[in-house]
């Protein structure tokens, strides 16, 4: 657990944010359906990241 806790906290880091898709149906009329794809774009704050890296780090450590 604290080595994932480490690298999601590197990668947070190092990059700051992701994005994913969300699929929605919007509607569907017999063999007919209208699809939206939204792309969403999270931001992880800097300290947040630190604070993860710094928790996997003390696990890791505490488990040595």
């Amino acid at each position: 657990m604290g080595l994932v806790l480490l690298i999601a906290g590197i990668l947070a880091v190092a990059f700051g944010s992701f994005s994913y898709t969300k699929d929605e149906t919007e509607a569907k009329l017999g063999p007919f359906k209208v699809e939206i794809q939204e792309k969403k774009r999270v931001n992880v704050p800097l300290w947040a990241g630190l604070a993860v890296t710094g928790l996997g780090a003390a696990l890791l450590l505490r488990r040595a």
